[in-house]
């Protein structure tokens, strides 16, 4: 896998192997973050979060193309190896990155002042979306997830309307999903308090 855009253009970096994770490939990273530019206006200033981070291309993708800081978030031993070799290969400091070995699903310590902006959610197919974005409502009550972020939810195809729904029912302004081959991305941009 290669970052597709920035600073960091064209480096190479490492994917988990097995089966337990899903990189997001290269096209699905440059379709998206071409919506993303769309609907933000850039990526300048950024706080993102990168929950079930895998490889962390997304949240290293964002710090490529401007973003301020990212905090990874991978409770997979082998695969939280991988992402913090990617983030310390490609000289992401530490202001600038933060890589936790946690199940987000518990919740997170406070790992920066600022409030996320743009938070990356590519759980297991398995998991609940109603589940998953109680933890976003859960990190936004507590301040760390900011009014208006854009909440990015990576999902199975047919879970598209299970989405949709779970990201209207925390707050959120959902646009229509998107699909690219089995994987459907649903983007919504949290309006009110969650």
């Amino acid at each position: 896998m290669r970052i597709v855009a920035g600073t960091l253009r064209g480096r190479t970096i490492s994917a988990p192997e097995g089966e337990g994770t899903r990189p997001t490939v290269d096209r699905v990273r440059e379709a998206l973050f071409s919506s993303l530019y769309s609907l933000r206006g850039g990526f300048e200033g950024a706080i993102v979060l990168d929950a079930f981070a895998g490889s962390g291309a997304l949240g290293i993708e964002a710090l490529s193309r401007g973003a301020e800081f990212a905090a990874f978030v991978e409770r997979d031993l082998k695969a939280a190896k991988v992402l913090e070799y990617n983030v310390r290969t490609c000289g992401l400091e530490v202001n600038r990155a933060a890589v936790l070995r946690r199940d987000v699903m518990n919740g997170l310590p406070k790992v920066t002042p600022y409030a996320f902006d743009l938070v990356f959610l590519d759980p297991p197919y398995s998991y609940d979306a109603g589940e998953v974005l109680g933890m976003v409502s859960a990190l936004a009550e507590g301040g760390m997830v900011a009014k208006g972020a854009i909440i990015v939810y990576e999902h199975a195809l047919k879970s598209a309307e299970d989405v949709a729904c779970a990201l209207q029912e925390i707050g959120c302004d959902v646009r229509p999903s998107k699909k690219y081959g089995k994987t459907g991305v649903t983007i919504g941009v949290l309006e009110g308090e969650a």
